[in-house]
This record gives C-alpha cells, structure tokens and sequence, in this order.
C-alpha cells in the first residue's frame, strides 16, 4: 500500500528546502543566458486567479530552460506607487507606506507558497528610495537633455478636492469620491518628449514582427499614429489672423464646406467675440472641458455651433464658416480641420445635423455614386477641382501641397497621434519629482549627489489637495545654486515611469552607484519572454521601448528593443448565475415563499417571507450573483456549482460580481501543484477560460494517481541502474512502453518550445501515465526509465511532487537541477506492428511482426499462431494478400 498524498506537509517541505539551498539563485555565468519574466503586480493586499496563471506560465518556463541547460533569470518584485495605498490612508488612516509593504508580505508569502522559481534575493518594490532615486537620476539626465520639460497642460480637476484626476478617475464627468463636477483646468505640468522617437518607436516595430502578437503591434502602430498630409493656412476673414490645419486629404481642398476647431483652441472663445455667438459658444465650450478625454473620444453624436465667423479658401477665395465642434480633440494635429463632408464620415454626419453644403471633389473609378446618401472615403478621380481635374486622387495629393507650398500656404507634414508624456501627478504616494523653484534662478534640478529626494512620512491625508503641499519641511528648501529660500515641486511622478525600466534593475537590482552596471545588463538584456495582459499593451510596452532608447542614447544600454517575445495571457473567467436566473430555472417568482424554495432543495424549514422581501431586506435584487442568496439561505453549495457549470454566465473574476476564486483556498484544498497544473491545462496561455471546480478535482485525481503509482513501484526500481545497451533487443511490450515514453518526451519539448503550448503538453502526459499503467511487462531497467523521466516531464509544471517521486525513488536533489528529458530518436522507429490477420476475408487474429517482415516469413508466423492455426489447418493455401505493416489475408481451399 503506497502512502497517502499529503501535499500540504509535501509542499511545505519543499519550500523550505529550495530556500535553504538557494535553488533559484542567478548568476551572472559563461553560459547561454534565458531571461524570463512576468509583468510584476501591484501589491493590492491579495493575489488572484489571473495572478496565478500569469506566473505559473513564467514558472514552466523558467524551469524548463534552467534544465535545458540555460542560465535563467526569473526575479519579481513590486509595482508600489499609486493610488490605492493613498486612497486606503483616506478612508482607514493607515500610512501608504505601512499599508504597502504590509501588503507585500502578505503576497510574497502566497507566492512562494505556490512554488514559483523566483531569485528572492532580486527583489525590488518601487516606493523603496534605494529604486526611486534612479527615477530621480533618469529624469534628470532627460531633463539635461530636453527630453523633460515643463509646460501648461489642461487636466480633469476636481474642485472640490483639489486634485487632478486620471481619466477612470471620472465617471460621469464627476469625481468618482466626491461626486463633484470635474472641470479641464489648464496647470503647469512635466512632460517627457516621446514624440522625439516617435519615428523610431514605430520603425522598430518591425523588429518585433512574429515575435509579439499581431494584435499588439497594430495597436502600438495605430497609438504612435503616423500620417503623412498637409499643413494648411486658412486666412481669417476680416481679421490678419490665419488658421492653420492639419489634413492627410489635401486632395479635398476645393470640397471644403465649413471649419471645425477643437473647444478647448485658443481661437474658439476670440472668434466668437462680438459675433452675436459669444454666449451661445461660451456655453458649448463650458460642457466639454466638463468632459475628460476618455469621455469626448466615446460621444457618438456630433455637436457644435457656428463662431459667427468665416475662414477663406487660399486656393478658391470661398467664404467658409467656421464651427466649434465636439469630435475635434485638441492635442491632435492642430485641434482644428478643414472639414469635407463628401468624403470623410465625422464631417457628413456633423453636415447632414446642421445642413452644410456638401461638395464632391473626387468620384469613384468605376461605379456611381450618391454623394447626398454616404460620404466616398476612397481612391478616385478628382472632379470639380479647378486645374486639378481628372488626376488620380493619390497624384493630386502631391500636386496640390506643391502649389501650397509655392504659394507659401502650406507644407508637407508628417504628423504623429503619440502625444508628449505628461508624468506630473498632483499625489503623495509616488516619486517626488527632483526639481527646486528659486524666484532668482528659475528652475533649478536637484544636484545629483543629492538624490534621492525622500518622500516626506510626517503627511496628512484628508483627501483634499495634494498632501505634500502641506509639509512645510518638504516644501521649504535653499536653491543649489544661490543657496537663497527655494520651493521644492510637489507633484509626483505617473507611476508608468516605476515599470518603464524595472527589468533592467533587475540584472543588477542592489547598486547604489548607478541604477545598473551596463556589463549586466548586456549579459541579461534584452528580456527573453515577457508574459503579461494584453490591457498593458500599449502604454506600458510603448514606454518601456521608449524609455530604452533614451537610455542607449546615453550609453547605458545597448540594446534597441526591451523584450524579444511578447506572450499576452488569456484571462481566467468564472461561471456565475444571477438571482433572476435562478428564479427561472425552478419556475418561480419573487413572490414565491421562503419555505417554498427551500423544499426545492429539500430543506425542511419554514419561512413565509417572500424572496423579493428577503431580497430587500438583505439589500439585494434580482441582478445579484444567486451565490449570496445561496450563503445568506445556507443552501447547498455543492447546487449551486452544477447550476453554474450548466447555465453560467463566463465573467471576469470581480469582487463587485461575487464571482472569484480565492487561490489560497484552492491551495488549501487541493494543493499548489493542482492549482498550478489546473491553470495551466485549462486553456493555451493566450487564451481565456472558464475556471470549473470539477476540473480542478480531475487535475487533482490525476496527481494522486501518478503519486499512487509512483509509490507502488519505487521499492521495486529504487536500486535499478541502466544505460541505452539495456534497451536493446527488447521484447514487444517494452519497446512499446518506450516508444510512448519518448514520443512523449519529444511531444512536450515541441509543445513547450513552439508558441508554448502547455495544455497539449500536460495531455501527452497524462497518456504517458496511462500506459504506465497498463504496462504488463516486468523490466524493471524499462519501468524505471519511464518513471524517472515522468517526473522530470511534470516538474516544471507541477515541481512539489516531482521533487519528492524523485527522492523518494532513490535520486538526491533538486529536479530543477536535472537534463530536461530529450527524446531517444532509436526508440522512436517502431520495430514492430501488430497487424490483423484474416482467413479468406474473415478477422481471424492478430501477429506482431517485424516491421520488415517478408510475406512468407509473416504466413509462417500466422499459420503457427493457435488463434489462426486452427482455420488454416488441413486447408490448402491458394494465395496470400499482404500489405506491409497494415493486414495479411489467407486464401485457403
């Protein structure tokens, strides 16, 4: 009888004997390097299920490389700036910083708990100043530079609170925790100019071609934003002003029928004056500087009003009403268009609302078209275009910007949609932005040797304004070039600047001379894979790749690009039905009476409160998970899963929605390589999955059998020794038994190495365990080869239970430590087949024979055969069919 699978006291050892060994320990080696690493968490108090999944994927990875025989580096630590911990000092009174690092503890220990191969001794958290300082340091080398600047920006700002707001941070148009009305107020700001390699951001994007997911590169592609077209003055009439726009259609310009500009342009507001339309524009103004970016980018109905002024055409002499209108965004182009409704969709449909004209200036090739019924948005010819006529729309666009050139009314632009980096937040919790005020010498960047400029502790947190505004300490400093009384800058920085360059702190994370040494980092660099969601796709990536080109430029890297392959996980989905749902599966209402619904799940017990009043009573409604109802009623939870896994609805995991899964339960349940392993054969990693407890119980049975079978052998095989010579000259069974070992091995090498794919590897594995099994042999050289290689094939994904199998078959240490099982390639020849036999066209039996067996030597074979003899015996043989390797038929008389 094989002992019990107790993995809670299995994992508990292991943990602690990989941290007395220092398994995981990197080093710098003269070896073949393989960097891997998972975007790191903010440490938010808990870990969840996407966590799990997210690292678990790394975690195969690192190991499997480490014994392939590559010098891995696999750190984590803590994305920690931000404003949750500020929140949480809002509403608890509790430090950010006491509340951060409490937080990580706290997920540090879930991690290691679930075994994941990390180099500890790596570990970094962002609100350490030790991390900060280099912050601090980059920016200064920007600021050195002119890569960093300051100007006046226009921001959501809540005036009740005084603070500025992200753009999630306002729902509505009001302050999500005050409910005020947000308002766009214009206020000194850092920027960090990322246009300055907005060109080569985009150009080497094609660098990452077949490496990062096409779905990425196109939205970096399409954020970076590139557009070649015309910059375009259009006088103002009555005025010696111009306007000037920016148009990728110059092409269209006879078909101008009006001018739209942004609400926010300067000119908006001064061209309205003393029009009669001051008030009437003033107002239109006023509700969309309301309006935060993320708000005015999602409104589908085109507004405006007309200024009361006119714009002329510089090639026509036309008179051109100019609009404000609310799709105008300024910060893109020049915030203001000129506007053609018969080919471009935003300006028809603002046309068609206010009925403005609408003049085609270019036909289709080859069909007709209504031009009062759908703008033409494509290639064609042009019309109505004085001396232009006739010209493909793509030539004429190089004509037209030459003559506006000539006429020096305007010039060939290439123009990007990426905007500067605005990194000033208006909040404590983040780094202080190393900058001093000095009414003498003007801004004055903090002396290096002065870094870091520490957070103040001493701060209060009522939730109006910016707190370190108010710590005199702080604020209150000498200019460094003067030594006169100087301010210092209270704004922080966006905390996209901590993750732009972690994973190169990572390859030397403990220097306190520079913020890497580049010797490391051209060892280490770039990042082999990066394995995170794909809603970091953007922002992040793009400034990381940003932030690496400026530091190349300073010769601190090498290096033009951070990540070499980019994995994007799927996201971990839970099944949940709402109340209303429940309702309808039983056939019953609201009115329907306690006591009623709980003889359906044959529960004696009475209760005459309807279920809307329970319901209200409870503060819930019919759009609530029925799981609360469920815990509130106690029924029986085992119900309600069936009913989930049957009529569920696939969720993201959300507290809101009452529908996560906590991993340390799981843990607890079922064990951490169940949890990983479940992750992990769910789904291929890029996909999303529905997470069903009864699969996490089926990958559990799976571990106890190969724990049960291992067990059961081990005394037989713990002493057993063998080289390939055993392996020859085997009979039928065991080379069966090893050609499904190592086509095996060779299915989890490919499925790992090409794009990854972990579920079809586990499954393999899962075959090879069948097999073993329902191996009938008795070589004992054979079964201990197949056994130690299942071990190492599960340990990267499941590395508790192979460590243990491994010692407890009679192998010291760790199996991280251990060959990668490579497949033996002689094994893999089938020698033998097992082909059906048939007496004048009738099954009769089987033979197994040679591969390259001849026909007389496999009807000799046959007519021995007791199954077969006795049809055969007596009988003449006419004739013999034989198709190698497939059938032999017997012809007899």
């Amino acid at each position: 009888m094989s002992a019990e699978y107790k993995f809670n006291e299995i994992e508990n050892q292991y943990l602690k004997l990989w941290e007395e060994n220092k398994v995981f320990k990197s080093e710098e080696k003269d070896k073949e390097k393989f960097y891997v690493l998972e975007m790191f968490p903010y440490p938010s108090g808990r870990i969840h299920m996407g966590h799990v999944r997210n690292y678990a994927i790394g975690d195969v990875i690192n190991r499997y490389f480490r014994m392939k025989g590559k010098n891995t580096l696999h750190p984590m630590g803590w994305d920690a700036f931000g404003m949750p911990a500020e929140n949480a000092a809002i509403k608890s009174g509790i430090h950010p910083a006491k509340w951060t690092y409490s937080n990580i503890d706290y997920m540090r220990n879930e991690l290691k708990r679930l075994g994941f191969s990390y180099d500890w001794d790596r570990e970094i958290a962002t609100c350490n100043p030790d991390y900060y300082k280099w912050n601090q340091w980059i920016f200064l080398k920007m600021l050195e530079k002119g890569i960093a600047y300051r100007k006046s920006a226009t921001v959501n700002w809540c005036p009740h609170d005084l603070t500025v707001l992200a753009n999630e941070q306002v729902i509505e148009g009001r302050c999500w925790r005050c409910d005020t009305p947000v308002v766009q107020k214009e206020i000194p700001s850092w920027y960090l100019k990322i246009t300055e390699y907005a060109e080569e951001l985009l150009e080497d994007l094609k660098l990452l071609e077949g490496k990062w997911p096409d779905s990425v590169i196109n939205m970096q592609r399409n954020w970076i934003g590139k557009s070649i077209g015309a910059t375009i003055n259009f006088p103002i009439d009555g005025t010696t002003q111009t306007l000037e726009v920016f148009t990728t259609r110059p092409d269209t310009i006879f078909g101008v029928t009006f001018m739209a500009l942004a609400p926010e342009h300067p000119l908006t507001l001064e061209l309205a004056k003393g029009t009669g339309q001051e008030e009437e524009v003033q107002a239109f103004v006023n509700k969309y500087l309301s309006m935060s970016t993320k708000d005015r980018n999602i409104v589908e109905e085109k507004e405006g009003v007309f200024t009361g002024r006119y714009a002329i055409n510089p090639l026509t002499n036309e008179k051109i009403p100019i609009y404000t209108a609310n799709y105008i965004l300024w910060g893109y182009g020049t915030g203001a268009i000129m506007a053609v409704p018969a080919h471009d969709e935003r300006d028809y449909e603002f046309a068609k609302k206010y009925n403005i004209p609408i003049k085609p200036v270019i036909k289709p090739l080859n069909k007709d078209w209504d031009f009062e019924k759908a703008p033409y948005t494509e290639e064609g010819i042009l019309i109505n275009s004085d001396g232009f006529d006739g010209l493909k729309s793509s030539e004429a666009k190089e004509k037209i910007t030459k003559i506006l050139e000539e006429k020096k009314i305007g010039y060939k632009t290439i123009n990007y949609r990426l905007r500067d980096w605005n990194i000033s937040r208006q909040r404590y919790w983040g780094t202080p932005i190393p900058v001093i005020y000095c009414n003498d010498c003007g801004i004055v960047p903090v002396p290096e040797e002065d870094l870091p400029v520490v957070l103040p502790e001493n701060v209060e947190f009522t939730g109006v304004g910016n707190p370190l505004e108010k710590v005199e300490e702080f604020v209150n400093t000498t200019c460094p070039k003067c030594g006169k009384p100087a301010k210092r800058e209270t704004d922080t920085m966006d905390t996209f600047v901590d993750s732009s360059w972690y994973f190169l702190r990572y390859c030397d994370p403990k220097n306190d001379k520079k913020p890497f040494d580049k010797e490391k980092t051209e060892y280490w660099m770039p990042v082999d894979i990066y394995i995170g969601g794909i809603e970091h796709a953007i922002l992040h990536l793009l400034y990381s790749r940003f932030f690496v080109k400026f530091l190349r430029d300073i010769g601190l890297v090498e290096i033009k690009e951070p990540f070499s392959k980019l994995l994007t996980q799927g996201m971990v989905l839970k099944k949940w039905i709402k109340i209303e749902k429940l309702l309808e599966i039983y056939n019953i209402s609201e009115n329907t009476s306690l006591t009623k619904l709980y003889k359906i799940f044959n529960i004696e017990k009475e209760d005459n409160r309807t279920i809307k009043q329970f319901l209200e009573e409870n503060h819930l409604n019919i759009n609530d998970n029925a799981k609360l109802l469920f815990e509130k009623l106690n029924l029986p939870m085992d119900v309600l899963k069936e009913l989930e896994e049957k009529y569920g609805k696939s969720d993201k995991m959300s507290k809101s929605k009452h529908n996560t899964v906590d991993p340390d339960e799981m843990i607890e349940k079922y064990g951490a390589d169940t949890v990983r392993l479940y992750t992990l054969f769910a789904a291929p990693p890029s996909n999303n999955f529905d997470w069903i407890e009864s699969g996490v119980e089926g990958t559990h049975r799976f571990l106890k059998r190969v724990w049960n079978f291992v067990m059961s052998n081990k005394d037989k095989i713990k002493d057993i020794t063998y080289t390939k010579e055993d392996f020859k000259n085997l009979n039928e069974e065991d080379q069966k038994l090893r050609r499904k070992l190592h086509q095996t091995i060779k299915k989890v090498n490919e499925d790992i190495t090409r794009e990854y794919q972990f579920n079809t590897a586990i499954a393999s594995i899962m075959e090879l365990l069948n097999e073993l099994t329902s191996y009938k042999g008795n070589n004992e050289k054979v079964l201990k080869e197949a056994i130690e290689n299942l071990i190492l094939l599960l340990s990267p994904f499941t590395p508790f239970i192979s460590d243990k199998l491994w010692n407890e078959i009679g192998n010291e240490g760790f199996t991280i430590n251990r060959k990668f099982p490579e497949p033996d390639e002689e094994a893999l020849i089938e020698k033998t087949k097992e082909i059906p036999v048939q007496v004048n066209g009738k099954m009769r039996g089987k033979i197994v024979v040679p591969i390259d067996i001849s026909e007389e030597e496999a009807v000799e074979k046959a007519v021995n055969e007791e199954a077969i003899k006795k049809w055969i015996e007596g009988k003449n043989i006419v004739k013999t069919i034989f198709i190698k390797g497939k059938i032999l038929n017997i012809i007899v008389k």
